[in-house]
């Protein structure tokens, strides 16, 4: 594969010294026209692996900040949210930016909760590459898994940033070794750590072969803990290292040479290979998926950032580096190429909106080609209508920066866009595309929500509607049986914090159920029915008639609706209002009254009258035509399954499992690490409501566990006629 890589000049601690350029601090994103030196990069991670703490400490050595913050205290420059604050977790992805030796980093912060899953994957959807942040100690965990397959996905080039190198148990060999295993990915370790666990210090550099020593006091929490970047040191590489040295670096060189044939052959000759050249080929070979280069250093310690940047710059590509995004022709709808060139036709996709106390309804933007100008005239291409560009914001966190134009290739934030949601594609006038938008998974988790007063009622609307336009994994809907307003999630604690920033941001007091699992059903076999509505009045009658052919899908397959009407039994204007009435239909099942999933709906015959047909008479038809079929299709309830992994001490895991074991747990694999157990294991999502107390009480709070939904499987037949008799 062919990249840029090869003209971009070496930087870092390579082009100059490393240690005297992070002494020149600024506050200003350094401004570029060169897309060769931007990167779109998000740090994605398992929770509480530290991604947020390398991000600041990102921040703090390029010049963005002056001052690191902590997670614990609530004091990061990206966790600006009160609810991230107090919970010690990132909630939203937040973005910014920086600049290190020249080049623009556009920088994207994410969660690690599986509950925000929506906000890693509308962030990898406009990245061109990743740093996956992994804990030494516990190696890749399931959430890491998940983010790995997120941007496999997306085919986004990433690195790899082994953290917490100084804590107890740390193991960098072990790591790589995970991610082999676990991920299915293929590691080439690019650095040596210096010292494990306590006696972590610093790095060695396997390409050249110098190590950089931090100084022992060096803590990375505050102004005088990070005063030791501007007395790092180059140093040759201590005596202890150097057999680890030529193990890893044969190695890597191996791995390098493999994916690049001339190098191959000067490495069989017995050449020496400079290292510009491993370093070209590594680019390469990480930007086309083969290789994924792993480097290390704990963020807490302020250790091993620089190089951490380094690396980014090395391997991660630019926008000119990555395939040009491809689109469709909304009129022939055929597939179109956008070139990543100012002068190209307008191209942007919208993967966020968020509400800014100060200015208002945001909309994030990556723009793939052509410029858009604060004031100009755009169209919102998805929609179908004009819209004007407001203002243009560089976003820090919660902070913002105007800017009068952006460019292809960058990220921004617009304001004034009232109609573009998450999604949408932002073109001209002329040479329109839709772009491909991200993917969320379906909510699983609901509760009822209503005011606490009547004076509530209004706002309650409003914050919901606008919560909603934010998250595409939050869902409202209307139960018209119960007369109860329901909103639906990705989980208990995403619920929660959503419950709890309409208190904050909204003022809105609200009372909230009891969480329910979102149900799911599906046929078993295909059935064909007829669906015939008609009413007498006197003058014009009503008359619809039309015969469906119902087929389950494979799981996943969603609603499908084909029109195969031959001769014109039925009239074109009246097939849009039979496919209107059977998706109205389907979102009641028969069993329990829950949305139909995985069907396809095929309208195969009918008939209609040249007087009294209408569209509600067929729309009606096909609603009579699902409620009669359903039924005779064998229908299952379906229930969402959770992949569960449960970190425990060796002594309570005869507890743990005998827990387990009564919330009807499918046990898959157990294994021991030091004096760890980790077990994992499929779980019915409604058995793991207060599972959280459970495990604390059952291991005196010294277990974890981390959970993330997976699929639907029927419900067993003993839990079926219990969930009835409560319906």
């Amino acid at each position: 594969m062919s990249t840029t890589g090869d003209k971009l000049p070496l930087v870092g601690s390579r082009a100059q010294n490393t240690m005297t350029q992070t002494t020149k601090k600024s506050n200003e994103p350094l401004k570029t026209d060169s897309l060769d030196k931007i990167r779109n990069i998000g740090f994605i991670a398992h929770i509480d692996a530290g991604k947020t703490t390398v991000t600041e400490q990102v921040l703090f050595v390029t010049g963005r900040i002056h001052r690191v913050g902590g997670v614990d205290e609530g004091t990061t420059a990206m966790d600006w949210m009160p609810q991230e604050k107090e919970r010690g977790i990132t909630i939203t992805a937040a973005a910014t930016n920086a600049s290190w030796n020249d080049y623009q980093l556009n920088i994207i912060d994410t969660p690690g909760h599986v509950d925000f899953t929506a906000e890693v994957e509308r962030s990898l959807r406009v990245l061109d590459g990743g740093i996956v942040v992994l804990d030494a100690v516990a190696g890749v965990q399931s959430q890491s898994e998940t983010v790995w397959r997120q941007a496999d996905t997306y085919d986004v080039p990433r690195i790899c940033f082994v953290n917490k190198m100084d804590r107890v148990g740390a193991s960098y060999e072990r790591t790589i070794e995970s991610i082999r295993r676990r991920l299915r990915a293929n590691p080439v370790a690019v650095q040596l750590p210096i010292g494990e666990e306590s006696e972590f210090r610093g790095v060695v550099d396997l390409i050249d072969g110098t190590a950089t020593i931090y100084p022992s006091s060096a803590k990375g929490n505050g102004q005088k803990g990070n005063a030791h970047l501007d007395r790092l040191t180059q140093a040759p590489i201590p005596p202890e290292c150097q057999e680890s040295f030529q193990t890893y670096r044969q190695s890597m060189v191996e791995k390098i040479v493999e994916t690049d044939e001339t190098l191959l052959i000067q490495y069989l000759e017995g050449e020496q290979i400079e290292g510009d050249a491993l370093r070209h080929a590594l680019r390469r070979a990480t930007i086309s998926g083969e290789l994924v280069p792993v480097l290390c250093g704990s963020a807490m310690g302020g250790k091993g950032v620089e190089p951490l940047l380094d690396g980014i710059i090395d391997y991660l590509p630019s926008p000119l580096d990555i395939p040009p995004v491809e689109g469709i022709d909304p009129r022939t709808e055929k597939t179109v190429i956008r070139l990543p060139d100012d002068d190209a036709p307008l191209a942007a996709l919208a993967f966020k909106v968020a509400t800014d106390p100060y200015v208002g309804r945001l909309v994030f933007l990556r723009i793939y080609s052509g410029k858009i100008l604060t004031g100009g005239s755009v169209t919102n291409v998805t929609k179908g209508h004009r819209e004007r560009m407001g203002r243009l914001l560089r976003m820090h966190a919660n902070s913002r920066e105007e800017l009068e134009e952006v460019s292809a290739g960058d990220i921004c934030a617009a304001v004034g866009l009232k109609d573009t949601f998450t999604g949408d594609t932002i073109g001209g006038a002329t040479e329109q595309v839709i772009l491909e938008p991200p993917k969320f998974p379906e909510p699983v988790v609901s509760v009822a929500i209503e005011p606490g007063s009547r004076a509530d009622q209004d706002k309650l609307t409003d914050a919901l509607r606008k919560l909603s336009d934010e998250d595409p994994t939050f869902v409202v809907k209307y139960n018209n049986e119960t007369g109860q307003t329901v909103m639906s999630g990705m989980g208990e604690l995403h619920l929660e914090v959503l419950v709890d920033r309409m208190r904050r941001e909204f003022n809105v007091e609200a009372h909230v159920g009891k969480p329910r699992v979102s149900y799911r059903e599906a046929l078993t076999k295909s059935v064909c029915v007829e669906g015939r509505f008609v009413r007498q009045t006197g003058g014009h009658g009503q008359f619809g008639h039309v015969w469906l052919e119902l087929e389950p899908l494979e799981q996943g397959g969603g609603i499908v609706f084909e029109n195969a009407i031959v001769g014109g039994k039925i009239p074109r204007e009246y097939i849009s209002a039979v496919e209107k009435g059977v998706r109205e239909a389907v979102n009641n099942g028969p069993l329990a009254g829950y949305p139909l999933v995985d069907l396809k709906i095929r309208l195969v015959d009918g008939s209609y009258h040249q007087v009294d047909s209408s569209e509600l008479a067929f729309r009606s038809a096909g609603i009579l035509a699902i409620r009669q079929g359903v039924p005779r299709g064998s229908p299952v309830l379906l229930e969402p399954i959770a992949n569960l992994e449960v970190v425990t001490p060796g002594e309570y895991l005869s507890d743990v499992l005998g827990d387990l074991g009564t919330r009807r747990a499918q046990i898959g694999t157990i294994e021991g690490q030091d004096r760890l157990q980790t077990v994992r294991a499929l779980l019915p999502l409604g058995e793991t409501f207060s599972y959280t107390t459970a495990l604390r009480s059952a291991t005196q709070g010294r277990a974890s566990y981390t959970m993330e939904f997976r699929h639907y499987q029927p419900v067993p037949e003993n839990v079926l006629r219990s969930l009835l008799a409560v319906a």
